[in-house]
Formats: C-alpha cells, structure tokens, sequence
C-alpha cells in the first residue's frame, strides 16, 4: 500500500521522487521485483490520470493568457505529449493541459502510461545491472 501511494502522489502535482521508494522497496528484498513493478507503474498511472482529470473538469485553473500559450503544444503535438509526461516538472502539468483540451482520454492514457512504465523499466534494468 505505501508504494502505491507514494507512487500515485508522486505523479500528481505533489513533487516526490517515486524512484526513491521503488529502490527502497527493492533493496528490501521482501518483495519480487515484478509486483514492485506492477504496483509502482499502476499507482503512478492513477495517479497521471487524475492530473488529466483535473484539467478536463477544472478548465478555469489556467488564466486566458496561459491557456492561449499553451494551446499551440496541444495543438502541435496533442496526445502524443503524453509519452514526455514522465518528465520530472513538466510531466504533471502537461496531462492538466491534455485534459483542459480534452485529447482523447484512451490514448493519452496509454500513451502517458507507455513512458511511465518505461521509465520504471530502465530504473529495473539500471539497477539490476549495477547490483
């Protein structure tokens, strides 16, 4: 339960390193690596989807000037941004504007979750490399 919920506040807008607790976790060695993997990646696809989420219901976070600014990333890229929202900063932001532009919400989704779980992979495969 701790490493899903510290993996689902880190992908919110709540800063925390996810990949801190994953190691923890797997330094541990009471857990098998593939359901460290299953439950990191899980709670930290919730957790993007509720950024998504805030935008598609909360459009009036952003002023006008800043929705005009961004509208031309959404509109230039659309819901491929998703795969850079693994991105430490600007990660949790760009899934609050794919919602406030309602890209379609199935492939934003497994576009976001394609490049979380990649991301976890590499850290897997870096740290069974380096031990």
């Amino acid at each position: 339960m701790g490493l899903f919920l510290m993996c689902f506040l880190a992908s919110t807008i709540i800063p925390f390193p996810s990949e801190a607790t994953i190691l923890f976790f797997l330094n541990s060695g009471n857990y098998s690596p593939l359901s460290i993997l299953l439950v990191a990646s899980l709670g930290n696809c919730l957790g993007g989807s509720t950024n998504y989420i805030l935008g598609y219901y909360g459009r009036k976070i952003l002023s006008k000037k800043q929705l005009l600014r961004s509208e031309s990333l959404v509109k230039r890229y659309g819901f491929w941004t998703a795969l850079i929202s693994w991105v430490p900063i600007i990660g949790d932001p760009l899934l609050i504007l794919l919602g406030i532009y309602r890209t379609p919400f199935g492939l934003t989704m497994g576009l976001m979750c394609l490049g979380k779980i990649a991301r976890y992979l590499i850290l897997f495969w870096t740290y069974f490399t380096l031990t």
